[in-house]
């Protein structure tokens, strides 16, 4: 029997979980990687590494069914671990959630630190392989235009050798593109006569500026993250403890309204958030280096589930396939769901191109509505507004403001955001009495961060 192999284009976060479910398939498995990457350092081709990144509930749940003990190293590592609601700030509707007990774990790791703990396991697996400083210029396919497999991909020349050297074939059973957002499988497809995926925008100019900060243990007295989430006519930030004794502050703003790169307009942005949590860190810590921007056009979707017949021996996943507006989270999430729809139509023998997208569509679902639905409350957003979304907009806002008050409603909104409910967890009959009873208008003093007392450990809000 000849041996399988598998080519996985780019080492991000979905192309590594990626290359560990096909691990236990296939016998070989070629990662692919344009960057030359090693240790714990930031990643040239994942700019979004100098800033804060959330890993949500059911993401962290994946990851550590993958790579079992994984919460434990990164913790090992420094990496601090904290309940979402406890010794975390959170604020929505410039509200602060209610300090309940959720039973979800933050992961407080550093970007860097949770992609080189990940891609060190996945290339020790038995089979793997990682290419690092060659990119990917096209792929190889085999059959009639329109209604070819693929059966590999072109890499271009890479360190050492020359132009004249050409492109070299890495011929395979499955390719799979998780290149990013900048992913160039549509032009690759309509090169061989297929159709490219229809695409679904919706623009939001977000602008953020990150900076880290010497932590002490009297900041925010003893919390470890606080996230005060943008809204209509205000801005955004957070804070996060990281591995190190370090603050990773980013703070945010939509529809062009970006906070500046010079320290002292840093912190004049960090002054004008809902509540002063945030900027009491920016004004109080040592900085440890200066404020770094970067710029997100807006949510991108790719219908690869719409493509009538997609050839055979190619998948896209990650943000090749979505990628969301980064104020929720959900990126490294979504990749990891997405990773299980892999395993699971290995497993079952199931694996059809089709499918696998089709399956991933319902899993981006999830997340596309509730990250775009929110970008939606803004006016000056552009996108399809249904009376049914506009229902669900003004429902979603009660929800907010009774979560401030209830911890059964903080409780679902978390889990809900956390990607380990659906978002209908919210519809339940009991949920909307309390949204309904909790979730009237509230005074804007409501909104100071110490509305709440901090809970003592071991004390459960009921």
């Amino acid at each position: 029997m000849s041996e399988r192999c598998a080519v996985v284009i780019g080492a991000s976060i979905a192309g590594l979980l990626a290359t560990r479910v096909l691990a236990a398939s296939f016998d070989r498995v070629v990662l692919v990687e344009r960057d030359d990457i090693s240790g714990t350092g930031q990643r040239r081709g994942a700019p979004q590494g100098r800033h804060l990144h959330g890993l949500m509930e059911r993401g962290r749940q994946i990851m550590e069914e993958l790579y079992p003990g994984l919460t434990e190293q990164l913790t090992a590592a420094g990496a601090p671990t904290t309940e979402v609601l406890r010794e975390s700030r959170w604020y929505l509707s410039g509200l602060r959630v209610h300090p309940t007990s959720t039973g979800l774990t933050t992961l407080l790791a550093g970007r860097p630190l949770l992609e080189s703990a990940i891609r060190e396991r996945t290339v020790a697996l038995p089979g793997v392989e990682l290419l690092t400083g060659r990119t990917a210029t096209g792929l190889l396919a085999d059959g009639p235009a329109g209604a070819r497999r693929i059966t590999g991909v072109r890499l271009a020349a890479g360190r050492g050798e020359t132009a004249a050297d050409g492109d070299a074939a890495l011929h395979a059973d499955l390719v799979v593109d998780a290149t990013g957002r900048a992913s160039r499988a549509p032009d690759w497809l309509a090169a061989l006569g297929h159709q490219r995926p229809a695409e679904e925008r919706i623009d939001i100019d977000l602008g953020y500026t990150s900076r880290t900060y010497r932590r002490r243990p009297d900041h925010l007295d003893g919390d470890l993250a606080v996230v005060v989430s943008t809204m209509p006519g205000r801005r955004g930030g957070g804070a996060i403890t990281l591995e190190g004794d370090r603050w990773h502050v980013t703070l945010a703003g939509m529809l062009g309204d970006h906070p500046p790169t010079d320290p002292a307009g840093f912190e004049a942005f960090a002054a004008t958030l809902p509540v002063g949590d945030v900027h009491g860190i920016v004004r109080d810590a040592e900085p440890l280096d200066d404020p770094v921007p970067h710029r997100f056009r807006g949510s991108l979707r790719r219908r690869y589930d719409r493509i009538p017949a997609p050839p055979a021996g190619f998948l896209v996943l990650g943000d090749a396939v979505s990628s969301f507006n980064p104020l929720y989270a959900q990126g490294m999430t979504v990749a990891a769901q997405q990773a299980l729809v892999l395993r699971d139509l290995l497993r079952d023998g199931r694996l059809t191109p089709d499918r696998f997208h089709r399956e991933v569509a319902a899993v981006v679902d999830v997340a596309w509505q509730l990250s775009t639905g929110s970008d939606l409350r803004y006016p000056g957003v552009v996108g399809p507004r249904t009376t049914r979304s506009r229902i669900v907009s003004a429902y979603v806002t009660r929800a907010q403001v009774a979560a401030h008050r209830d911890p059964a409603v903080a409780r679902a909104f978390m889990r809900v955001a956390n990607l380990t409910l659906p978002p209908t967890a919210l519809l339940a009959p009991p949920t909307v009495l309390r949204v309904l009873r909790h979730g009237g208008a509230v005074p804007s003093r409501l909104a100071d961060s110490r509305t709440h007392p901090r809970p003592n450990s071991g004390t459960t809000t009921r």
